[in-house]
């Protein structure tokens, strides 16, 4: 296995060293709260959270999630959101 450092990791270390101690234990929050938002969760961990959340009643109805998403600036038109409302 090869240890090579990507150019990111360096910029990265860079900006550590460059940052007053003081601030340190807000930037490892500020990193790790970054990388638990863009990864993704193991299915069962991802299933057992929305299994909770399902039993809690902490749920919106179908018509509101689509209504976001059909919105202007949303993923979908409205016609099409219209259609899956309807299967």
């Amino acid at each position: 296995m090869t240890t090579q450092v990507s150019a990111y990791a360096e910029q990265l270390v860079h900006e550590i060293g460059e940052t007053p101690e003081e601030y340190l234990p807000i930037l490892l929050e500020i990193v790790r709260l970054f990388r638990e938002s863009v990864t993704l969760k193991p299915a069962e961990a991802s299933f057992r959270q929305g299994w909770k959340e399902a039993l809690a009643g902490e749920t919106r109805p179908v018509s509101e999630l689509w209504e976001s998403i059909a919105r202007p600036g949303g993923r979908l038109g409205r016609a099409d959101a219209a259609h899956f409302e309807r299967v």
